[in-house]
């Protein structure tokens, strides 16, 4: 029989030994880790190929920072031009995508080639934006956009019903190629740019059309986006398995989150607080704050959004030494 002591000196061998697949797993089903996993980011814009974007990606997520995380930023974007959308009768041109397109073959291809590199001891994410988002960046202006919901519903919806279908596609194949689950960024679901009736019919029916690709991965994020007045508790219905939201600038707390959810968290870091201005002393304090809203469990410790691109890498390295020393509770 084995004592408890027994116990406890086996479960300390096996966290010693964590793979950042399995610290990430386990912090998603809310089981011990070693330490909180850890991830942060910014966008590379890369030169307009997968293989670039996979490059950018490893050196970041893991010869650079080994973050137990590597998310495949949205810098090769879906393919329809931003803000060329004018006229109610430009919604019509938001078209089914080719499978063949270089949008689904390139992302495709980073996701083959990151999983080739990092084997499958480290989690790939891939980075979507809501068809809600991407019907947002293809109107000319908001101004536009919030024109056309009012007057022309019906059209907004077909283009809508169109992106959410190419996207589902798309999720799918990135998931076939080796991804764990896509980091879905929601843009509206705030009250700065709709109310939470029209997010109701303009977001959330094409969300979770959208994230039926995504059935088959088990690292699936939302990420609701937005700086102030979040519908925070509006999606946390949706098929996903973890939250990331800028707790420190939105709201809800980490704290305030976990009464209202059993998913994983994702966040604690101030993305434009000490984590990209320093000092040290002042990244630690968020860092154990987080763990000490938590209980350092279903935690993963993350920006609430990307860092600045022009972010002092000394920050991010001091963020990433600090995780390692962090104290969980027993």
């Amino acid at each position: 029989m084995v004592t408890r002591e027994e116990s406890g000196v086996f479960e300390s061998l096996i966290l010693d030994e964590m793979t950042r697949t399995e610290r990430v797993m386990a912090a998603v089903n809310g089981e011990p880790v070693d330490r909180p996993p850890v991830c942060f980011w910014h966008h590379f814009q890369p030169e307009g190929s997968g293989r670039a974007l996979a490059d950018a990606t490893l050196r970041f997520f893991d010869e650079e920072f080994d973050l137990d995380i590597a998310k495949v930023m949205p810098d090769l974007p879906y393919p329809f031009p931003r803000h060329a959308i004018h006229t109610v009768n430009d919604w019509r041109l938001v078209e089914p995508i080719d499978p063949r397109s270089r949008y689904m073959t390139q992302r495709a291809e980073t996701v083959r080639m990151l999983r080739d590199e990092l084997g499958y001891d480290t989690p790939i994410v891939v980075t979507v934006f809501s068809p809600l988002a991407e019907a947002m960046y293809a109107a000319a202006d908001r101004e536009t956009f919030m024109a056309h919901l009012q007057e022309a519903p019906v059209a907004v919806h077909g283009a809508l019903a169109t992106i959410a279908e190419n996207l589902r596609a798309h999720i799918q194949d990135v998931i076939a190629a080796g991804a764990d689950g896509v980091f879905f960024s929601l843009q509206g679901c705030t009250g700065t740019m709709l109310g939470e009736e029209q997010y109701r019919e303009f977001g959330r029916p094409y969300d979770l059309f959208a994230l039926q690709g995504a059935l088959d991965g088990w690292l699936n994020v939302l990420h609701i986006h937005g700086e102030k007045d979040l519908f925070f508790e509006l999606p946390l219905d949706y098929p996903v398995q973890a939250l990331s939201w800028s707790d420190r600038l939105a709201g809800p707390s980490l704290r305030e989150a976990r009464m209202l959810t059993s998913k994983c968290l994702m966040g604690g870091w101030n993305e434009f607080g000490p984590l990209s201005n320093g000092p040290e002393e002042a990244i630690r304090a968020e860092a154990e704050d987080a763990v000490a809203q938590t209980s350092g469990r279903k935690l993963i410790l993350a920006n609430g959004c990307s860092v600045p691109d022009d972010t002092d890498p000394r920050w991010l390295h001091a963020a990433r030494d600090i995780v390692d020393e962090l104290e969980l509770p027993s």
